[in-house]
């Protein structure tokens, strides 16, 4: 009964929002004498045979059975849908029937104009029937006796009232009743995944104390045995050559003494000509000294290694899991733990691009023959927004609009820039890039304005990030869908790889092929800072949950976590080269997401399976269930441990992390 009043409520609004007062009306005087309180088939019965074909409302009578057609759309309901098709058969042919008994032959000629090709079409040999109006007597035709005769009109009312019965009287229930329980639903859930996330920090967090007490215990049993074999050697040894020993002893432990004061010397001037060299950002843009684009040659020789790069290793936070010795490796990951995994097989080439919408509720995939899919992996989700979108071209780009999670946004390979509407199903608008700049490789739209930038490239269809050419940044207005300005990048720039937005969509990263990284401030569309992240061109970047740090992934297969506070600190680092072998790809550029807590790292693959690497934690990492080919993008949901994976075997992976 509470589904039902909530229900009620909702029709309430919708009517009163778009003014239909006479709808509303209406409303309120059936509700006042329902009594059931539920589904009330002589009511379906008395609108079909008391109204709609006693006053001859054909149009009315067609569209409510193309509406109970569609109820029973899922392919559970089999049996229903060829059920429902002899009935609708039956109820039309009673409908020419009452129109012959009541000499209304210019209904049945407007009938059939109407509807004749949809007829011939279902192939329930409708064409005798064409010939009924110009019988003298049809009702004595052998081929048409039976349907002017009472008992087959009195056994089809109750075969139909018998179907609505079957249908609506049992688990089925409409739409508006489910919202209710489903938003009390996704409450609960959201109550569990906040629990279980403490839990989960706390079991962490237990982990790690023991572990310290392990290695505690580790070290006081070393010290032990050590001390005791000490205090033999002593006794057996004469005091010459212990004298001996400790002079040697003593001359080793000066000597490492001034390794130590060396190294942190050449430490501490690497890091005063390291500060001297960057911006720091503190805040992102206050503070934040600009980056002239006329200067991003001699900005770049500044950080040009001298000696094989050995002088410009960046600092490394002191953590037990960036030591490489302490390092599990990727093919010794356990497989994740599984919730639940969906299969979406609707393509036919491989996969390019795949993402969740900002809701999560829907899914957009691409592939190589120039297709977009719009889907959804929860049965319980109205497929009403289900599309195929056909571009003509490579899809490049994928990006879903932030604010009203309506619009995909679709970069192709020939400039092509094209907006879709999931509710009207229809392109908004088609742009297309200069062309100089044919190739879309990113699209990123702002999570608080109505902008998206492009980052376009001048070469495309290559299979190495190094041949995409320069690069262009521009930003476009979604609501003239012109472009508003083009961010300065310089003389002939090297192709921006990925965009990014931070959480208020004031500043934006971009990642290079010349391995650099560029901080803009949208407000000015200035460059604001940049530094040499790789030695190689970046294929990914992404702000960090915190915005206080920016991942990083090159073509050398390195994954960096770049500290913002104090610019040039790499926090954290992966080697992934073993998943993401550019040299030899058939992956032209890789990918890489973190999950909504920013704890898990997941990489597109070269193998069937992807790493997805602990960000925070001790755990080293977890491999993805396989598919049978390369693994080619990759996208989490913005709320939940839920990721996908596409591959070149055409098909995209749903995966629940249990």
């Amino acid at each position: 009964m509470d589904n039902m009043q909530y229900a009620e409520e909702l029709v309430r609004e919708f009517l009163v929002f778009r003014g239909f007062t006479n709808s509303l009306h209406a409303f309120e005087t059936e509700l006042t004498t329902d009594i059931a309180k539920g589904f009330q088939v002589d009511k379906i019965l008395d609108l079909v045979f008391s109204v709609y074909i006693p006053k001859y409302e054909a149009e009315n009578l067609v569209g409510l059975m193309s509406f109970l057609r569609q109820c029973l759309s899922t392919p559970s309901e089999t049996l229903f849908i060829s059920t429902l098709s002899k009935l609708e058969v039956s109820i039309l042919r009673y409908y020419i029937v009452h129109l012959l008994q009541s000499g209304r032959q210019d209904k049945i000629f407007e009938f059939f104009r109407r509807y004749a090709s949809v007829l011939l079409q279902r192939n329930e040999d409708w064409t005798p029937w064409f010939a009924i109006p110009y019988l003298n007597n049809p009702s004595l035709e052998p081929q048409f006796r039976v349907y002017f005769s009472k008992e087959w009109y009195d056994a089809l009312l109750l075969s139909f009232r018998n179907f609505l019965s079957e249908v609506f009287n049992g688990t089925r229930l409409p739409t508006l009743l489910k919202v209710a329980s489903e938003k009390n639903d996704v409450k609960r859930l959201k109550k569990d995944i906040k629990q279980l996330n403490h839990k989960l920090s706390q079991l962490e967090e237990l982990l790690g104390k023991k572990e310290a007490e392990l290695c505690r215990l580790k070290s006081s049993d070393i010290a032990a045995i050590s001390e005791t074999m000490l205090q033999i050697d002593s006794c057996v040894e004469d005091r010459s050559i212990g004298t001996s020993s400790k002079g040697v002893v003593e001359e080793n432990n000066f000597q490492a003494s001034d390794i130590g004061q060396t190294s942190a010397a050449v430490s501490s001037s690497s890091s005063s000509e390291m500060e001297g060299k960057m911006h720091p950002v503190h805040g992102y843009t206050s503070h934040l000294q600009l980056f002239e684009p006329d200067d991003y040659t001699n900005f770049r020789k500044q950080f040009t290694p001298t000696d094989g790069g050995q002088n410009d290793t960046p600092t490394y936070r002191n953590s037990d899991s960036d030591h490489t010795g302490n390092e599990q490796k990727e093919e010794d990951f356990p497989e994740v733990r599984v919730g639940f995994q969906e299969t979406f097989s609707g393509h036919t080439s491989p996969i390019t691009k795949c993402r969740f919408s900002a809701s999560g509720t829907n899914i957009a995939s691409a592939s190589v023959d120039g297709t977009v899919r719009i889907w959804t992996y929860d049965s319980s989700t109205p497929t009403s927004r289900n599309a195929t979108i056909y571009c003509g071209a490579k899809i490049m780009s994928l990006e879903w609009e932030f604010r009203s999670d309506r619009l995909l946004l679709i970069g192709t390979a020939d400039g092509g820039i094209k907006a879709w509407n999931v509710d009207a199903k229809r392109v908004v608008c088609d742009l297309t890039t200069s062309a100089e700049f044919p190739s879309v490789l990113d699209l990123k739209c702002s999570p608080m304005e109505p902008i998206f930038v492009s980052s376009a490239a001048s070469r495309g269809n290559t299979r190495s990030l190094d041949s995409l050419g320069f690069a262009s940044l521009t930003v476009w207005n979604m609501r003239t869908w012109k472009p508003m300005t083009v961010l300065p990048l310089g003389k002939d720039p090297p192709a921006v790889t990925s965009i990014c937005f931070n959480h208020n969509g004031k500043i934006l990263a971009a990642s290079a092929t010349d391995g650099m990284i560029h901080m803009f401030d949208m407000s000015a569309g200035l460059q604001i800072t940049g530094w040499p992240a790789h030695d190689s061109a970046v294929s990914s970047v992404k702000f960090g949950p915190d915005e206080a740090s920016i991942f990083s992934l090159g073509s050398d297969g390195k994954i960096f976590e770049w500290s913002l506070q104090n610019q040039g600190q790499v926090l954290w680092s992966r080697d992934c080269s073993r998943f993401c072998d550019f040299k030899n790809s058939v992956i032209p550029q890789h990918e890489m997401g973190l999950d909504f807590t920013g704890r898990r790292l997941l990489v597109t693959s070269e193998s069937t399976r992807s790493p997805i690497y602990q960000v925070q934690g001790r755990m080293s990492g977890m491999r993805t269930l396989a598919h049978s080919a390369s693994i080619t993008t990759i996208d989490w949901h913005p709320t939940m441990p839920i990721f996908l994976t596409g591959s070149v075997d055409h098909s995209v992976h749903v995966t629940s992390i249990s």
